[in-house]
């Protein structure tokens, strides 16, 4: 991965994904952009901008007025084509390039036998009826070793509304993730009230135990249960959404790409997730025989979700709201 691939990757996804527009940014040709995109995805084994269906026909209301600003009003019959196409037929349509993309990680998670005592097993379900219960996990950037020094993702969870907000940090350090999560939480719109990790000792640790527990109002710190991951199910999902589809799965060794990196996942990644990217969440599971069928919410973006809960305060909602249209606004301005 190159520095000037990921200049093209932030400039296309800041200027609602107009690769002519990031191309005069940069200062560079379109065709040039398009290579860099090309070159990362097939580096990556990735398609960087792949939605899953039922997502994708959320997304259309979202960005489909954003389209039109920039290029026109779609004919009418296309127009037609596109309010009426379903998940299934958009699944169809991406099946070809998606099989291209069959890349797997490793898993980087090591038992942290500090404090265990200290940091009790989640055995009940939290209230997910309001924001502010979180769940985080790691992603290694380590290609096919988790030998050395590399970059690490660490990915954090809303139950509630799925608000997700991610960070690259050098050798997933305790120190490291303590300043990672300080950041996270003055992104969060919500108050954290509790925060549930596996058992890596990047969470299990002094430095975060002391983190939630020294302050005014303690955050309640959970662990789940060794060996299983369904425990942490809502950030399990995310880390292809939010860490692989970004970076991918070849290793990032170099140091100096951490801060770009951490840009991009603070002030475009980020956002685009939780304001345009409508996510799935379980409305209930039953069993029917030998059959266990699924039902869904309609997708949803992680803000509306917040903006939609009763309880949400006045002042916040005005404020995310006020976000909201005002990032809503950038690809037409720009």
């Amino acid at each position: 991965m190159k520095l000037q691939q990921l200049r093209c990757l932030t400039e296309v996804a800041r200027r609602g994904l107009n690769v002519s527009e990031a191309a005069v940014a940069l200062h560079t040709s379109q065709p040039g952009v398009s290579k860099q995109i090309r070159a990362l995805e097939d580096e990556l084994g990735v398609e960087v901008f792949v939605r899953h269906g039922k997502r994708l026909v959320a997304m259309l209301e979202l960005w489909l007025p954003h389209y039109e600003a920039e290029h026109g009003r779609l004919p009418a019959r296309v127009r037609k084509q596109l309010r009426a196409i379903s998940p299934a037929q958009v699944d169809r349509l991406l099946a070809p390039r998606k099989a291209q993309c069959k890349h797997r990680g490793r898993s980087g998670t090591k038992p942290g036998s500090l404090l265990k005592h200290h940091i009790p097993i989640r055995t009940d379900n939290w209230d997910i009826t309001k924001p502010g219960w979180l769940e985080a996990d790691t992603v290694a950037h380590c290609g096919s070793s988790l030998a050395g020094e590399f970059i690490w993702s660490v990915t954090y969870t809303d139950i509630f509304s799925q608000w997700t907000e991610s960070r690259g940090l050098w050798n997933r350090g305790a120190a490291g993730v303590v300043e990672r999560t300080r950041e996270m939480e003055a992104a969060l719109p919500f108050v954290l009230l509790g925060f549930d990790s596996d058992n890596g000792g990047e969470f299990i640790n002094h430095h975060l135990w002391r983190y939630f527990a020294e302050r005014k109002e303690p955050v309640r710190f959970l662990r789940s249960r060794p060996y299983h991951k369904n425990d942490n199910a809502h950030v399990e999902q995310k880390n292809w959404s939010h860490a692989r589809q970004l970076l991918g799965y070849e290793r990032l060794e170099i140091a100096e790409l951490l801060e770009p990196i951490n840009a991009l996942y603070a002030q475009v990644w980020s956002p685009l997730q939780n304001y345009f990217c409508p996510s799935l969440q379980l409305k209930e599971k039953s069993k029917q025989g030998s059959r266990h069928i699924k039902r869904y919410h309609p997708a949803q973006t992680a803000c509306a979700r917040l903006l939609a809960w009763p309880q949400c305060p006045r002042a916040r909602r005005r404020e995310q709201g006020a976000k909201e249209r005002h990032l809503s606004r950038l690809p037409r301005r720009r």
